[in-house]
């Protein structure tokens, strides 16, 4: 494993631990060039997942980029980052065992917003207003009307 901080290509790992929901190992590693320690994931991935965009094109699955909106939805919210890591791994487990190699960002979006609505409503609306591209203050107002009237599922 390269280092991230120097680049040197050989790092030794230190400790190994499954995650708390033992969807994957931990390992605590460092560099003998620099003295860095950092942690990787190692995870089972069944298939290789391609998302089928809005406009039609097509992407490799970005299990990051679906922690990193979880965490930017969840900012300030009373959820720990292992919590994230877990939903993420849920999510991603759900796509991967659909059987489909190809889905639908949509679909990706909805799995999101059906976890965050039971999770924290902040988070759910924040999350909201990206995925359902919010222009103004009226359509706030409308998703909110939908949400306080029982329904999230406004298309």
């Amino acid at each position: 494993m390269r280092c991230p901080f120097c680049g040197h290509d050989d790092t030794q790992v230190k400790d190994s631990r499954p995650t708390e929901d033992n969807s994957a190992i931990r390992r605590r590693r460092s560099c003998p060039a620099c003295g860095s320690r950092f942690t990787t994931f190692e995870r089972v991935q069944i298939r290789d997942l391609v998302v089928i965009k809005k406009d039609g094109g097509r992407i490799p699955f970005d299990r990051e980029k679906l922690v990193k909106s979880l965490r930017i939805a969840l900012r300030k919210r009373p959820v720990e980052e292992e919590q994230i890591e877990r939903i993420a791994n849920g999510i991603h487990r759900r796509l991967e065992s659909m059987g489909e190699n190809e889905v639908p960002s949509k679909y990706i979006g909805e799995l999101v917003m059906d976890v965050l609505m039971d999770l924290d409503k902040v988070a759910y609306v924040r999350y909201a207003s990206v995925y359902r591209n919010f222009r103004e203050a009226k359509d706030f107002e409308d998703f909110l009307g939908k949400m306080v009237g029982g329904s999230h599922d406004d298309d």
